[in-house]
């Protein structure tokens, strides 16, 4: 279990930060949790996130969007290789989001990644494979190729979807 707790990075739906820390201070204490993470990391975090300027704010100062970045670097800090993110880019404003998208897409190659949304484009980039639930229910799961020509939603190959179904 020790091993399971050493290697996960959890950022949940409502962030969970410390009102009195300031952003660096939690990624150093998140950071502390895994005991190879070297001082350098916090610095590599807080720029790979875009908040090196806010890095003596404290947390209840920081916007949602903000607070959403730290809630996702505390989730990535020091190499985790499980990472499971609950609704990671909501209350992000567009830029912010896609950033977010580019970061994920460029360290999920040496990770396993369980990720929940509502936005169907993100499950689309970020996804290899794409489940649908519906009232606690699995619906659908398979690629996000899979799925459109499932839904019949027209891609740029195929411009009549239906003929394929």
């Amino acid at each position: 279990m020790a091993e399971i707790q050493r290697s996960l990075g959890w950022c949940p739906q409502h962030d969970i930060l410390f009102p009195d820390l300031t952003v660096a201070e939690h990624l150093s204490f998140y950071a502390q949790v895994r005991p190879w993470t070297c001082p350098e990391e916090v610095q590599r975090m807080l720029h790979v996130l875009g908040l090196e300027d806010k890095q003596d704010t404290l947390s209840r100062f920081l916007s949602g969007g903000m607070r959403r970045k730290l809630s996702i670097g505390i989730a990535l800090i020091a190499g985790s290789k499980v990472l499971m993110l609950d609704e990671p880019t909501s209350g992000m404003d567009a830029l912010s989001r896609r950033a977010i998208w580019d970061l994920l897409q460029q360290h999920k190659s040496d990770r396993t990644v369980l990720l929940t949304t509502h936005f169907m484009d993100e499950a689309d980039l970020l996804g290899d494979r794409v489940a649908i639930m519906a009232k606690g229910e699995l619906q659908c799961c398979g690629s996000s190729m899979f799925l459109k020509r499932k839904y019949a939603c027209p891609t740029p190959s195929d411009p009549n979807p239906i003929s394929s179904v």
